[in-house]
């Protein structure tokens, strides 16, 4: 007994499948940075973060066009703790500077702590991580254990020991701060350039670069680390603001930036007289620090999201 079964098929005109289906072969495929820039042009947490930090760049380059006041030149008791006047929108403080005047110029040194220890990390932890990632073996286990050394010491207690020492006890300035967070926080980077370096040393590109005779070092630099750079991106943006942190911790401990140095830090710690009569005194430092340490976190989760290769369309 056989049994005779009827197919129907919609006819072609009928379905939107053509239309949907279709695919753009004329149209080169991005690249990684590519996509990624076009992901954070549609971001506005990306678009908020960058002017904020282009803002900020501005104040600290150029501190002259935001405020007028000289910030310790003009310092007179008789201002101890006054409100705010025409000219001082934000009063004075203990030792009558005006406290305006002192955040936009501490700006300066607040910043460049910041950006110069993340260059600092990234030149140590990137080439560290590189060549042990690549090359394995005894150099990735030697360079492996001298991470963990450092990367035992925590950063307060470490930056209080080395700070004490007779060579930067008496010679306080911003590049002793500068080297003192960079050598206590280059493990980190290390550790994220290994991983990434290893994940990309056995792709088939940096295979056939070196069979055509690139060599293994040649092969590390122009084309391993190019195509490992997106970890390290995010982790040296986020670390822009935890080294700024980093610097107000210190100087408010003592240990950082001398006094004669105009840092966020140093003004928290000096409106420590101050914060239970004039609390204004500790705000706006403490302000412009939270407002800085978020606008390079934004950033960073921005840059992390759009360079995520999980969230790229294909």
């Amino acid at each position: 007994m056989t049994s005779k079964t009827n197919h129907f098929v919609a006819p072609v005109e009928e379905t939107p499948l053509l239309a949907t289906d279709a695919l753009k072969t004329d149209e080169a495929p991005l690249s990684l940075w590519a996509d990624a820039w076009r992901k954070l042009r549609r971001r506005p947490l990306f678009i908020i973060s960058s002017l904020l930090i282009l803002a900020l760049i501005v104040i600290a380059l150029f501190p002259g066009l935001i405020s007028t006041v000289p910030p310790n030149d003009d310092c007179q008791l008789a201002n101890s703790e006054a409100g705010p006047t025409a000219g001082n929108p934000f009063g004075f403080t203990f030792q009558g500077c005006d406290i305006y005047s002192r955040v936009v110029h501490g700006t300066q040194a607040s910043l460049s702590v910041g950006v110069l220890s993340v260059l600092c990390v990234l030149i140590i932890g990137v080439t560290l991580g590189a060549l042990a990632g690549y090359y394995g073996g005894w150099v990735d286990a030697v360079l492996a254990r001298l991470g963990d050394i450092f990367f035992a010491l925590p950063l307060i207690l470490g930056a209080l020991v080395i700070t004490q020492l007779p060579a930067l006890r008496d010679n306080k300035s911003v590049w002793t701060v500068v080297m003192v967070i960079s050598l206590l926080a280059w493990p980190q980077m290390a550790r994220i350039t290994r991983g990434a370096v290893i994940e990309v040393r056995n792709a088939d590109f940096v295979t056939a670069a070196r069979a055509l005779g690139v060599s293994k070092f040649g092969a590390l630099v122009r084309h391993v680390l190019p195509n490992a750079l997106a970890p390290i991106i995010v982790l040296a943006t986020l670390n822009l603001g935890i080294f700024i942190v980093a610097e107000a911790t210190l100087s408010f401990l003592g240990i950082g930036l001398p006094p004669s140095i105009m840092s966020w830090g140093n003004d928290i710690a000096g409106a420590q007289a101050s914060i239970r009569t004039h609390p204004e005194i500790l705000l706006y430092p403490a302000a412009a620090l939270s407002i800085t340490v978020l606008s390079f976190i934004m950033l960073g989760d921005a840059v992390r999201d759009a360079l995520d290769p999980k969230s790229r369309q294909r």
